[in-house]
């Protein structure tokens, strides 16, 4: 099952208020004691009329609620959830479904603990929300895991009328060595969006996209919580030239010769590697090494994608 089965859109939380004051009577507080409880169990009861937990249903058959959506009472207590999800379960299992992904606001963690009793079990989280995930199809689950890997993404910005890249060292490293400017890659962000973004953000130059040079596969890395890590060099190409590096996490940026980083010791293996792989290029030509990007029309209406290869002679593209 695609991963895409729990994507989410992300919907404010509905607040919800009560009368207080601490001038107020104590005759005064406990008529708001009970107005409160009584709308608090008016609320669940029409959530709870409904027969189920309300939620969007996805092309797998699976079903996504997002608790910050649905008018749960905020004081909801566990036993009450727990009340609600038992009936919702028993719906949905009647209506054939075969998963439920349950999106719980940190504000309503306790429902969390509820929904656990039932079987459901943490999928992944976020700074606000966690998704719980439950398999009710037959046999053993599929549904996808969680994310586990991180992207990173630098960018060799190289300036072809001089044979020169943009290096930096970076402040927080034991080792004080050369590196291609980068950084890990936000939610929704293209490869080379990323590269321009950072290298912009560490040297203050400005460059284009215009290649995918390399790509690191690491796992259990120390840097990603024991997760897998990928890291991608793109070849960009200046717009502009000056240097104004960010003191605060870089020591050091130069435009450094290509050939003194594919021999210097104080580089990384991967960078004298790719610097090598980059003078290859500007000897014989950048197409011999470049993977270039079109972007071409996903499968879901509306979509599309970044495909990274080779460059195909005109007669074989369709």
């Amino acid at each position: 099952m695609a991963a895409c089965a729990f994507a989410l859109k992300l919907l404010p939380l509905v607040a919800t208020g009560r009368f207080c004051s601490s001038r107020a009577s104590s005759p005064a507080r406990s008529a708001v004691r009970a107005f409160s409880r009584t709308a608090t169990r008016s609320q669940l009861h029409r959530v709870e009329g409904t027969g189920a937990l309300t939620g969007k249903v996805d092309r797998f058959g699976g079903v996504t609620v997002n608790l910050a959506d649905i008018g749960l009472p905020a004081d909801i207590s566990e036993s009450s959830f727990s009340r609600l999800i038992q009936d919702s379960l028993a719906q949905w299992k009647t209506e054939g479904k075969v998963a439920v992904w349950l999106r719980v606001p940190i504000s309503l963690s306790r429902c969390a603990a509820a929904a656990s009793t039932h079987g459901f079990t943490f999928h992944h989280a976020k700074h606000d929300h966690t998704v719980l995930a439950l398999w009710l199809g037959e046999g053993e689950s599929r549904l996808p895991g969680s994310a586990t890997h991180q992207i990173g993404v630098a960018g060799a910005v190289v300036d072809e009328s001089n044979g020169k890249v943009l290096v930096v060292q970076d402040r927080n490293k034991t080792k004080n060595a050369w590196k291609f400017p980068g950084g890990l890659s936000d939610p929704g962000e293209n490869i080379g969006a990323t590269a321009v973004r950072e290298v912009f953000e560490e040297t203050g130059v400005h460059a284009e996209f215009r290649s995918l040079l390399s790509i690191r596969q690491q796992h259990n890395h120390p840097g990603a919580f024991g997760m897998s890590d990928m890291y991608i060099i793109c070849r960009l190409g200046p717009l502009t030239y000056d240097i104004n590096f960010c003191t605060r996490e870089c020591l050091r940026c130069e435009w450094l010769d290509l050939a003194e980083l594919a021999r210097t010791d104080d580089t990384t293996p991967i960078t004298s590697r790719v610097a090598r792989l980059l003078l290859h290029g500007l000897e014989h030509g950048f197409n011999k090494i470049d993977l270039s990007m079109e972007e071409l029309p996903a499968v879901y209406s509306g979509r599309f994608y970044q495909l990274y290869h080779r460059q195909l002679p005109p007669t074989l593209k369709s």
